[in-house]
């Protein structure tokens, strides 16, 4: 059934997800793919969304952003490879061939001067909409774009007084649709994530409702909240197909918003953008979040995505063996009220048919060292922790440097007690920037709940 577009219960564009009041294309959507302080406006960057391979780049003749396919029509190299040239286009690494934002191709180097190849229809690159919000890169692959709101954090109004958010993000090795799952799920944080950011001892029986429901989303309502009612009420928004967040309201902290988006990538894949706005009743917290580096603070969030992930990852791969999605309820034994945000998520994705990746299977599993890579699945696009990581190398090689000086000045000065112990305490700093640089590349095979 097609309809008119119009405002949903949520506020919401009925041409989000699509036309068909039945059904939830995920193409109909924006998705966020980098926060725009990890992107170099001086070369281009790679992307998957939705199985669909884009370049992204930093078109300054229009100011912009730009998303393209990433292939280039003369012999599907790939245009991520390549640079921006000096007149600001983007030039593929195979053959020089240059496109300007439109995704029209500007020249090609190897025709003759009575040529005019690239004027033809298929010597252009297929673009996408783009659009910036909240700090982040939206990406459109549909053809709604212009009539379908962006998916902002409702509350949280950035650089406004009293705000403060810090962030982190992920490629996680499994589905987009597990990861909401899995964050609009409240009650396993006090087991999952016992002595990072939960405690056993708050676990309670949970009474969630929900008090709105549509092809766009739900929200629902925890009125006793977390810490078996000592913070206060606790409301959830699912806007449909990437974005939920928890608001909590509490004389102790203030307000706080637990944000997440989950942009599918592939099947089995998707990237975890999690942001987490404050306004908090004391200053006190409020500048420790401030003067804490981000590369630093990502370690530490890091190590919360992964007490999860190991099992998460598999979680999925013995739903499908059950019957997938589909058979969720089977598979999947419900019999608590804590449940009813999962059991509302996974019926809204069957009652819309909102599987992005329908009929494909998973791909093969992961072996633990897989999962707790931290290099590939954060590190390595991650602006700050990569200049973590460069700084770090680098000091460290110059404490070995400074230790080898010290120790060959200890065989010919007066003193050499205070050389010998200057070394000593250099290789101490070498060792515990050591112990940073291991946070950077991979994760703790022991989660914090199962150690003593």
């Amino acid at each position: 059934m097609v309809t008119a577009a119009a405002e949903s219960m949520l506020g919401l564009s009925n041409l989000l997800g699509g036309p068909e009041d039945d059904r939830f294309d995920a193409m109909e959507a924006w998705y966020p793919v980098f926060y725009l302080r990890d992107l170099d406006k001086t070369k281009p960057a790679a992307f998957t969304l939705l199985d669909i391979d884009l370049v992204l780049w930093w078109d300054k003749d229009s100011n912009s952003w730009r998303a393209m396919e990433d292939q280039c029509p003369h012999r599907l190299a790939q245009l991520s490879e390549g640079r921006i040239a000096e007149d600001g286009k983007l030039e593929c690494p195979y053959h020089g061939w240059a496109f300007n934002g439109q995704g029209g191709c500007d020249r090609i180097p190897q025709q003759s001067t009575d040529q005019q190849a690239e004027t033809s229809s298929r010597a252009c690159v297929k673009t996408f909409k783009t659009t910036m919000a909240q700090g982040m890169l939206f990406v459109y692959l549909g053809v709604h774009g212009d009539r379908v709101p962006v998916p902002e954090i409702g509350p949280w109004v950035p650089d406004s007084d009293g705000w403060i958010c810090f962030d982190t993000f992920r490629d996680l090795p499994y589905d987009a649709f597990t990861l909401l799952e899995n964050v609009l799920d409240a009650s396993h944080l006090p087991f999952t994530h016992h002595k990072s950011v939960g405690n056993r001892v708050n676990a309670a029986p949970m009474d969630l409702e929900i008090t709105e429901s549509d092809r766009h989303g739900f929200k629902g309502i925890w009125p006793e909240g977390p810490r078996k009612g000592k913070l206060g009420t606790q409301t959830t928004t699912f806007i449909a197909p990437n974005l939920m967040w928890h608001d909590l309201t509490s004389k102790q902290f203030g307000r706080t918003i637990t944000a997440v988006y989950a942009t599918p990538i592939r099947k089995g894949e998707c990237r975890l953008f999690a942001r987490f706005p404050f306004q908090f009743s004391s200053k006190i917290p409020e500048f420790f979040i401030k003067i804490t580096p981000r590369w630093y603070s990502h370690m530490g969030q890091n190590a919360i995505l992964e007490d999860d992930q190991v099992f998460l990852h598999l979680q999925e791969r013995y739903l499908a063996q059950k019957g997938g999605a589909d058979q969720f309820s089977k598979a999947f034994y419900l019999p608590t009220k804590a449940d009813l945000f999962v059991f509302e998520f996974r019926q809204w994705i069957n009652q819309y048919q909102a599987e992005p990746f329908p009929g494909q299977a998973l791909p093969p599993r992961q072996t633990r060292s897989q999962l707790l890579d931290r290099h590939s699945s954060h590190t390595q696009n991650c602006v700050s922790c990569q200049g973590a990581l460069k700084r770090i190398r680098r000091i460290r090689l110059g404490i070995v440097g400074a230790i080898v000086l010290l120790l060959a000045a200890a065989q010919i000065v007066v003193a050499p007690v205070m050389t010998v112990g200057g070394a000593i305490a250099l290789l101490g700093l070498w060792w515990g920037l050591g112990k940073w640089e291991r946070k950077l590349l991979m994760g703790d095979p022991i989660p914090a709940r199962n150690r003593s």
